[in-house]
């Protein structure tokens, strides 16, 4: 008889541990079962050593690619009426890529020893809280396939809207780093070499050459001032970002910032709103579906606020209040919510949040690449255009001069 930590909750979603005494996992999520609560996890009690021993064992997390093309064929054999081990053990055996072979074999092993196939997947560790919860709840409600197929789609549209976001911002940020670096080059190097050429002629410089050699000298001057105070800058971002009060902070800042920000915040409140009804979708209970949506927030702040709207939640409180009190989310989300809670298609209305905030980031983009690109061109153009001036002027007035 051996003791194990328990992860569950109860018929009002309340969340706690507590240890369970039995002579193997599956006997301790028996019991609980037959007490009517909602098992997440079950582990052993162990010794100290022997957890960290366990620990250091690690799997390399698979391409997200490989992952969904897993799970796609995992769905196909589960609706041809193969058993889950069995077809573990065939997609195990039959892939050629070596993480994802490593990862479903140790799920295989866990699995033949008799813990459920979310648990197997969280105790490998490299897979997602939102996955192994979608697992969890496909156990529970018996439609393991139906709600993998829901992550699968959750997961094709979060992966979609990730890559426009990126790919919408590498232009930018390629065109200004490059245009740092050529101005860098033109202030630190080629302007100088000019500014001694003109001084040995020793002819009065016009004032736009005055004004942009007097630039490029402080520039040099300060260049090591100004580089060690953006190191010190990123490095003081970074330290804040560790912090859980400083990274909100940021975060915050971050979403004021203009255009990006709004971009930034429609792509997490898409991506919350879709989380949370992949998870309701699958049966889980509203108070554990808002945690696990909550820790798999990148967004520091939209973390805190959900976090703090499940806690109202558990103490009774309408979600669309609880959600409407920590001022974070936009009104139509909230109202979006209630008209969920009110008609009792809660998931179907998240659904309809993700899918208005998908347009609204597809137009958000276009508008800013259509502004954002010219901008850029013409701000780094007429730049160089007037280094050029000035540095050739001099050389117009000396042949006027001359002639």
């Amino acid at each position: 008889m051996g003791e194990f930590v328990c992860k569950v909750a109860d018929a009002r979603g309340r969340v706690f541990t507590q240890v369970e005494s039995a002579s193997s996992e599956g006997e301790a999520r028996q019991h609980l079962v037959e007490k009517g609560l909602y098992v997440y996890a079950v582990r052993g009690r162990s010794l100290p050593g022997l957890a960290l021993g366990r620990r250091k064992r690690a799997y390399q997390r698979p391409p997200m690619d490989e992952f969904l093309l897993f799970n796609q064929q995992f769905v196909t054999l589960i609706r041809a009426g193969l058993p889950i081990l069995r077809s573990l053990d065939l997609l195990a055996a039959r892939t050629n890529r070596p993480a994802l072979q490593a990862v479903l074999e140790a799920v295989c092993r866990r699995v033949r020893s008799g813990v459920s196939l979310s648990e197997a997947f969280r105790e490998v560790g490299v897979f997602s809280e939102v996955y192994t919860t979608a697992l969890l709840a496909g156990e529970r409600s018996g439609n393991l396939a139906g709600v993998l197929e829901q992550f699968i789609a959750y997961q094709k549209i979060t992966g979609n809207a990730r890559r426009r976001l990126k790919s919408a911002l590498v232009y930018p940020a390629l065109l200004i780093v490059v245009s740092v670096i050529v101005l860098t080059i033109a202030v630190t190097y080629i302007i100088p070499k000019f500014t001694a050429l003109y001084a040995d002629t020793g002819m009065e410089l016009p004032a736009l050459t005055q004004v942009v050699v007097s630039f490029s000298l402080q520039v040099r001057e300060w260049l090591l001032v100004i580089v060690v105070a953006i190191a010190a800058l990123v490095v003081g971002l970074v330290l804040a970002s560790r912090s859980e009060a400083g990274a909100r902070v940021l975060d915050r800042a971050r979403m004021r910032l203009p255009l990006v920000g709004d971009i930034v915040l429609k792509f997490r409140l898409a991506q919350f709103a879709r989380t949370l009804a992949t998870l309701l979708f699958g049966g889980m209970p509203l108070v554990p579906s808002l945690e696990t949506a909550a820790g798999a927030m990148e967004s520091p702040v939209l973390r805190h606020a959900v976090s703090t709207a499940a806690v109202k939640v558990r103490e009774g409180e309408a979600l669309h209040s609880a959600l409407a009190q920590t001022g974070v989310l936009p009104d139509m989300v909230t109202e979006m919510v209630e008209v969920g809670e009110a008609t009792g298609a809660l998931p179907a209305m998240l659904n309809s949040v993700a899918e208005f905030y998908d347009e609204e980031l597809n137009a958000r983009l276009n508008t800013l690449l259509a502004l954002i690109e010219p901008v850029l061109l013409l701000a780094v153009g007429g730049t160089v255009l007037v280094i050029l001036v000035a540095l050739y002027l001099p050389i117009f007035s000396m042949g006027t001069m001359i002639r």
